[in-house]
């Protein structure tokens, strides 16, 4: 009803002890209920839904093992203890409540892994592609949970219709490689599947969104390099018309779309990036209209009821807290974080490359404005992502960097969002192009606004970023040293160990069995003999998104060349790091690799 927010939250903690989370429930008037799960073992709690009457609040738990399945509980205001209603040998996501008031969700029966492909794989171990994980949507039907999606299909996120079905994204297969494929379905009550519109193959599709009257469903649609980072275009389509077509809603703009909500104002409001800024922006019929609100800042967890929206708001200099009110009129409604600084300034700069301005962010140490200081350029991954004005938790590896007196650079080349949907597409058919020359101009730039030592000046990142720095040191000797995070050497040999379906074939113009050589080109194993910058490399043991042989490529092509490296494998960890020992044991070798490199200089 637009009154009460919910919240997960949980204090910053060091070392591997687990944070113990808390659900909060806050009044636009600013009272707090903190409610305690009931799970007695190290939990984490997950997708806060409201029913359609508001009195009562269902929310997840899931444990650290996924064989330990997952438990739904609820609260009703205003108590303040919550009860197990269901618990499911499986994983669960997406909890919401439908039009009708009944729970419905995204469920995986028996999971054999944590969802989602930046989560480490399992072990390849047996029979391998026998059998795979099929996340489905499902309803809470009395104390169990009744399937209403086709077991041959695997459901990436969805939305309820008024009087029973769904619409959804989804595609056969295995659900960690097949997304770049999915199409828009429409599910009747009784699970009978149709298909609403596929996708060109430059194509993803993200974000489903029904109207208020369940007639229209509004997506996002673009060129998107992982699933769960949104960005493209605003589209409609009609759901009641089988010959309706979908309707950009923002073609042309010089912005990336990343979310969109019915209830924030009348009609359709898109949240978007545009170049250093994020905005909110009601969609009407023609061209852009004014934005409700705009700030180089970070919107996250964007929801609203009855033209009242809530969010959690951020910069490089502002701690997150949450945000409240009308769009564009929300006000601070906590205060949580007020203590945290942020010893560093951040200045947005632009640059020209190519008949293209491009944008980046310059972080200083305070008070370097006049000192000649060693550089870091940050390379992010996707490519199709971006740099935005964010607060830095205590345990960035960014704030590392800034606290040894040196700048970070962190440049949006071409590929990111914020610039539109022909900036985001235009890496295609051009990794390591114009993307990298867009890095390396960047650079200058960066030299022209704020003193930096040319000698010490080194390259980092992880996935695409990763791949872009050991790009980086086979295409030039400029930097120092470069760290390298679970990155691609081999685009070639990258085909049998996690095969994109669609991706890779439009981004080198057609299949690697085909035609092997754009792929050979674009691969830093193929320019080996050109390196003489030492690198630091570092992977999860099962990465599923850039799979170690990546990494071990590179580090043994190092090592026969006889340039200094440094190669890391973490055991049981994926794309991304779970285990907080490990991220500070990858931080603390990666100042030591650049201090190494910058010291004796």
């Amino acid at each position: 009803d637009g009154q009460r927010i919910a919240t997960i939250e949980h204090p910053e903690t060091q070392g591997d002890a687990p944070p113990h989370p808390t659900l909060t429930i806050r009044t636009l008037a600013g009272e707090t209920t903190r409610i305690d799960p009931a799970c007695q073992t190290p939990c984490r709690l997950a997708a806060p839904a409201w029913s359609p009457d508001s009195r009562t609040l269902a929310f997840l738990v899931t444990h650290d093992d996924p064989a330990e399945g997952t438990d739904i509980e609820t609260i009703s205001a205003p108590g303040n203890t919550s009860h197990k209603i269901l618990h499911f040998d499986g994983t669960l996501d997406a909890l919401r409540y439908g039009p009708d008031g009944r729970l419905a969700m995204l469920a995986t029966a028996r999971a054999h892994k944590s969802l989602g492909r930046a989560e480490a794989g399992a072990p390849l171990v047996g029979e391998i592609g026998g059998e795979t994980d099929e996340q489905r949507i499902a309803i809470l039907d009395g104390k169990s949970l009744r399937f209403v999606s086709p077991a041959n299909l695997y459901v990436y996120e969805y939305a309820a219709r008024p009087g029973g079905g769904f619409v959804a994204t989804a595609a056969p297969g295995d659900g960690d490689s097949q997304w770049w494929i999915a199409r828009l379905y429409a599910f009747g009550a009784n699970g009978a599947a149709r298909i609403l519109f596929t996708p060109s193959p430059r194509e993803q599709l993200t974000g489903p969104t029904l109207s208020p009257d369940g007639k229209t469903v509004a997506f996002i649609g673009g060129w998107m390099s992982d699933f769960g980072s949104a960005g493209g275009d605003a589209y409609t389509l009609a759901l009641d018309d089988p010959a309706a077509k979908p309707r950009n809603l923002t073609p042309g703009w010089n912005e990336t779309v990343t979310a969109l909500d019915w209830h924030c104002a009348p009609g359709l409001t898109a949240l978007t990036i545009a170049g250093p800024d994020m905005a909110l922006v009601p969609l009407g019929p023609t061209t852009r209209p004014t934005p409700l609100w705009s700030a180089q800042a970070t919107v996250s967890d964007l929801a609203c009821a009855r033209q009242t929206a809530a969010a959690i708001l951020s910069s490089f200099t502002d701690p997150p807290e949450i945000m409240a009110g009308p769009p564009g009129h929300w006000t601070k409604l906590t205060h949580e974080n007020a203590g945290l600084s942020a010893p560093f300034t951040a200045r947005s700069i632009t640059w020209r490359n190519e008949n293209a301005t491009v944008q980046g962010w310059l972080l200083s140490p305070q008070g370097s404005d006049t000192a000649r200081r060693p550089l870091i350029v940050l390379v992010h991954g996707g490519p199709e992502a971006a740099a935005t004005s964010r607060f830095l938790p205590a345990d960035s590896p960014i704030r590392a960097l800034l606290a040894q007196g040196w700048r970070v650079f962190l440049p949006n080349y071409r590929g990111s969002f914020g610039q539109g949907e022909a900036f985001a597409s235009a890496s295609i058919q051009d990794l390591g192009g114009g993307d990298w020359r867009d890095v390396l101009t960047g650079l200058d730039a960066a030299e022209r606004a704020a003193p930096i030592d040319p000698a010490r000046i080194g390259i980092m990142g992880g996935s695409y970023g990763g791949y872009m720095t050991m790009w980086a040191v086979t295409q030039t000797h400029r930097f120092a040293a470069g760290f390298s995070h679970a990155g691609v050497s081999d685009w070639l040999s990258i085909e049998g160990e996690a095969p994109q379906p669609g991706s890779d074939e439009v981004n080198f113009g057609g299949s690697v069995y085909d035609d092997p050589a754009p792929y050979l080109k674009a691969s830093p194993i193929t320019h080996m003999r050109a390196v003489k910058t030492p690198v630091l490399i570092t992977v999860g043991e099962r990465d599923l998104e850039c799979p170690m042989p990546q990494s071990q490529e590179f580090d043994t092509a190092l090592r026969a060349l006889g340039v200094p490296e440094q190669f890391v494998v973490y055991a049981g960890e994926g794309h991304h790091f779970d285990k907080s020992a490990d991220r500070a044991d990858e931080q603390n070798r990666m100042l030591a690799w650049f201090h190494r490199w910058f010291d004796r200089k």
